[in-house]
């Protein structure tokens, strides 16, 4: 009798350990997470005062509701004045353009989407396709040049490149101090210049750039993230990584790293909700 009781009560927890298990991964890897960050500079000049920017990263074609449409509620709740995407919309393991661009279809009808690509666009070899559909439904998207945004008036630089991994036979380093080169060549000089990179761990060449603010993803924010530590390990910086999440400022340069949507190689983010990152910028009054 005794062994009974004991035989049920193991089965019993090991089914409350597994609801449990699964829970915490559902809410680690479908409970989007909304970080909200104020920019505040003299540059900006004070027909941008109180910009609202949401920035998306990393999707990897990972989905959430169907037709994306928790996702996008949240978006359209948060009622930004731009949106930018800074890459891996899409995902070299398990490649499927429509689930992203479905996303993609409804963000442009809230406001102006701006989008870069990154490593996982250029590793399926699709970079031009990819593009060209977004450019279709009306995204502005940006290889290695700028944007003017004019208000009242006065004018901010949106800048954009590729993701390095279009030149792989260089580091990521060189790559993207030469496609920065490109891109700001017909940027007006003293302008607030925003750019839309895929990669955080480059920080030391937009700060040589003296760029404002940077808007950056593809670290998955650690993968894993230790409670008051921070993330694990990101592509392009290994373990123990600088750049995974939040706003790192030097000089005049902000960088806000985003810890992305979806997943790629490692199935799971563990203490690391899906984010959407949302900027305000302010001009001091």
């Amino acid at each position: 009798m005794v062994g009974r009781y004991t035989m049920k009560r193991k089965i019993i927890v090991t089914i409350i350990l597994i609801i449990a298990c699964y829970l915490f991964l559902h809410i680690n890897n479908k409970w989007l997470q909304t970080t909200f960050y104020t920019v505040k500079s003299e540059r900006i000049p004070q027909a941008f005062d109180g910009l609202t920017i949401v920035q998306l990263s990393d999707l990897h074609d990972a989905t959430f509701g169907e037709q994306q449409l928790t996702l996008v509620n949240k978006v359209k709740k948060l009622n930004p004045d731009l949106i930018f995407i800074t890459g891996d919309l899409i995902d070299s393991n398990r490649y499927d353009l429509e689930n992203s661009l479905q996303l993609v279809k409804q963000l442009v009808t809230m406001t102006d989407v701006y989008y870069v690509t990154g490593n996982h666009e250029v590793a399926v070899n699709e970079v031009e396709k990819i593009k060209h559909e977004l450019t279709m439904l009306g995204v502005h998207v940006l290889t290695n040049e700028t944007n003017r945004l004019t208000r009242n008036g006065e004018e901010i630089v949106i800048a954009g490149i590729d993701d390095p991994l279009m030149k792989n036979q260089l580091s990521p380093d060189i790559v993207v101090d030469e496609m920065l080169d490109q891109a700001l060549t017909k940027a007006p000089r003293g302008e607030y210049t925003i750019l839309l990179s895929h990669r955080p761990e480059v920080f030391d060449v937009y700060i040589d750039k003296q760029l404002d603010l940077v808007f950056t993803g593809h670290a998955h924010g650690g993968q894993l993230r230790l409670p008051g530590f921070g993330g694990l390990i990101a592509p392009g910086q290994g373990w123990f990584p600088s750049y995974t999440s939040g706003k790192h400022q030097r000089g005049i340069t902000e960088m806000i790293v985003n810890r992305g949507l979806g997943n790629s190689i490692f199935p799971y983010r563990i203490f690391n909700r899906p984010e959407i990152v949302v900027v305000t910028l302010r001009h001091p009054q």
